[in-house]
């Protein structure tokens, strides 16, 4: 696996082929980490198509017990404009789970836009997908994520951090500060005030103001 990540591609916002998102779950999620960014993406006004993905479709419980409904399976065929990959407990295990590295990296290098949340940084960087970039995760779990691929440039001081089209953020909460920074890229600044309004937020712009890193 390996090599340079997404291929970039001119402009920014999503480019129009109706794929919309695709959030890769596992057992053991950590739910703000997916569904606070969904909630934020799913309010933009082209109302992009959400789709959760998992090994196989159904019902997964998450790491705080109700259980998120995957609607596609790993080995359906189709890709999406943005990937999202959340973290949880459930990465420890997943780690180890060859199929479910080798999907986020495979889509990793289709998608317009890759965004991770908490420790799901780790499961991208598995696949090589992170190398050389820099990438924050989650502060409580840093050295476990750190450990797993230290080729990448992990950022300890950092609420999401962005490379072009790659986007990663610290723990929990930080996913939607890095989901409206991620809108502002794709769509404009006034798209993400509006989405940060709409769900009654007061977003951090600044990625680098990380009172969590003390």
């Amino acid at each position: 696996m390996g090599g340079p990540g997404p291929r970039a591609r001119p402009g920014g916002a999503l480019t129009g082929r109706g794929r919309g998102l695709g959030a890769l779950i596992f057992p053991g999620l950590e739910l703000l980490d997916l569904f606070g960014p969904l909630e934020m993406f799913g309010m933009l006004p082209d109302n992009p198509v959400l789709h959760l993905v998992a090994e196989e479709a159904g019902p997964l419980p998450s790491g705080q017990g109700p259980a998120a409904l995957a609607d596609t399976a790993l080995r359906d065929p189709g890709g999406f404009d943005v990937l999202l990959v959340p973290g949880g407990m459930g990465t420890r295990r997943e780690i180890d789970n060859p199929p479910l590295i080798d999907w986020p990296g495979t889509q990793a290098e289709a998608a317009d836009w890759v965004l991770t949340v908490c420790t799901g940084p780790a499961l991208l960087a598995k696949t090589g997908r992170l190398d050389g970039r820099p990438a924050t995760t989650n502060k409580r779990a840093f050295d476990w994520v750190a450990a797993r691929r230290p080729e990448v440039h992990w950022q300890r001081r950092a609420r999401w951090t962005q490379d072009g089209r790659v986007f990663a953020a610290s723990g929990v909460s930080a996913g939607m500060h890095m989901i409206l920074a991620a809108i502002a890229r794709m769509h404009d600044g006034e798209a993400a005030d509006r989405v940060a309004r709409l769900c009654q937020y007061r977003w951090n712009s600044d990625a680098a103001a990380d009172p969590f890193a003390r």
